[in-house]
């Protein structure tokens, strides 16, 4: 697992630093690994990582990809906080067979399995894990989850990503007010799909737009739905995608 990086956060502010700032009660972490996303002002995403305690201080597993912005926007709000920020050379191991004593629980779905934090990289792993993810509707950084997604339409309340008791976060307010005051239009779900087509084609439904299709295996993929739209067939570019109307994001 080459795709992952390590920060940890220690200093006596470290927690209550995180709790103001992510999606997830941070409290959590006395009951093992804490999934959670950081967004902008206006509720978008920035970022999604695991949250891993690591004796009094807490490590962060996050895609390579947004490392260096996520670094720059922890120190960017830690202001005066006794927090230290530094990466660590840890290599991400995991598989679905029993918890190893210093595993943690994939808080996502217990069929993910298993995480742990080495100082060696892994070599004995063999699970399918894109057919994994398609199958449970996971999605993943920079694929599914960008910069215009709505942590909610990703399925975070689902996946155990957002508590909505913990207090105010950065984009708290928006993200509620999507949980309580509306219902959800859009979102990801799971659909059959007859043929291929490339991560990213729009979904089409007589000719209207109707998504977006991400992940495929196995004649299954993961797609972003206009839900009012997607009750018939659509089409992705030579592919035919059918969604069977389960919605994978309650909204209360």
């Amino acid at each position: 697992m080459t795709n992952r990086r390590f920060l940890r956060l220690s200093g006596a502010d470290a927690h209550s630093f995180l709790q103001g700032l992510v999606t997830n009660d941070v409290a959590k972490l006395a009951h093992g690994a804490v999934y959670a996303a950081m967004l902008t002002p206006q509720g978008k995403y920035l970022a999604d990582f695991f949250l891993i305690p690591w004796g009094d201080a807490v490590v962060l597993d996050v895609d390579s990809s947004l490392a260096d912005m996520l670094i720059q926007r922890l120190s960017m709000y830690k202001l005066r906080a006794d927090v230290q920020i530094a990466e660590v050379p840890l290599h991400l191991h995991r598989g679905t067979s029993a918890l190893p004593d210093d595993g943690f629980a994939d808080p996502r779905a217990a069929a993910l399995g298993w995480r742990a934090y080495r100082d060696h990289p892994q070599t004995d792993d063999t699970t399918d894990w894109e057919a994994m993810r398609v199958t449970h509707v996971i999605p993943e950084t920079g694929v599914e989850l960008g910069p215009d997604s709505f942590i909610l339409e990703a399925g975070f309340e689902r996946l155990n990503g957002v508590d909505f008791r913990k207090g105010c976060y950065v984009g708290q307010e928006v993200t509620a007010r999507m949980k309580h005051k509306t219902e959800l239009r859009k979102g990801l779900a799971s659909v059959d799909l007859e043929g291929q087509a490339p991560v990213g084609t729009p979904l089409l439904a007589e000719g209207k737009a109707a998504g977006t299709l991400f992940t495929q295996s196995g004649g299954q993929a993961i797609a972003y739905l206009r839900f009012d739209r997607a009750k018939g067939p659509m089409q992705a570019d030579q592919a035919k995608v059918t969604w069977h109307g389960q919605t994978e994001n309650p909204s209360n």
